[in-house]
């Protein structure tokens, strides 16, 4: 299940690609598949380990073409062990809503970027993740877990300040949201509870056999309750602080 729509977000072979934040590497595999050479960087070694094995299948199964290369590693997002401009294309989905310095991380990935390269932010959208902060306290008071919720225009305004240019939005899983709000009403850990249970198995068939019903309704329903909101970025020619004092005027 991808978050990043890569029709408006294009991959050339070859391009350099950070995933960052990883997590279980959903991105950081279609970048692969798309003949990219990636780095897959997460703080969680267990996961790191994990993507690190998908990739060798991946691998020895063909399904990267000739000339594609992928490494997971750990890292810190707010201290990445690049040279500046070392990507082409830099990825960050659901990760930011958990970091306390987001302006520190989104400097950090600007850095890394070569002028002229492209971003792409996903974070939770802020009504359905603001029933989920309602419904319950469980769903973000753990360690780890999110810590804000970002209005669009904040988040835009936060890339702006950065450097970069925005260029393209869009919601992304409307189908995900009411089972988030289940889980939360009924227990963020009760995977038991019936209505739970029924989403979850919805949820499943639509991802494992993309009906044309489902795809067609989550598109409808998107601009209304996608669960994610995604932005789309460059990094300009001209150097990050006159772009960032371009975007205060």
């Amino acid at each position: 299940m991808l978050t990043v729509d890569f029709t408006r977000f294009p991959l050339a072979a070859g391009d350099r690609v950070l995933d960052l934040g990883c997590g279980a590497g959903r991105h950081a595999f279609e970048c692969y598949r798309r003949g990219a050479q990636v780095v897959a960087l997460d703080r969680n070694g267990e996961e790191i380990r994990e993507v690190a094995k998908w990739f060798a299948a991946m691998k020895e199964a063909g399904e990267a073409p000739e000339g594609a290369t992928a490494t997971a590693m750990e890292g810190d997002a707010l201290n990445l062990p690049f040279p500046d401009e070392s990507f082409d294309v830099v990825i960050i989905s659901e990760v930011m809503e958990h970091i306390p310095d987001d302006k520190g991380v989104l400097a950090e990935m600007v850095r890394v970027l070569r002028p002229g390269g492209r971003i792409a932010v996903t974070v939770p959208r802020y009504g359905p993740e603001k029933v989920c902060w309602a419904l319950s306290d469980a769903y973000h008071e753990v360690e780890g877990g999110h810590i804000r919720i970002y209005k669009a225009d904040e988040l835009l305004g936060k890339m702006r300040g950065a450097g970069l240019k925005p260029y393209g939005t869009h919601h992304a899983h409307a189908l995900h949201s009411p089972y988030w709000w289940l889980k939360c009403a009924f227990g963020v850990d009760n995977d038991k509870a019936l209505p739970v249970k029924a989403y979850h198995k919805l949820l499943v068939w639509d991802i494992m056999k993309k009906p044309l019903a489902t795809r067609v309704a989550e598109q409808l329903l998107n601009p209304v309750v996608g669960k994610s909101f995604v932005a789309y970025a460059t990094k300009p020619h001209l150097p990050v602080a006159a772009v960032a004092a371009e975007a205060e005027a």
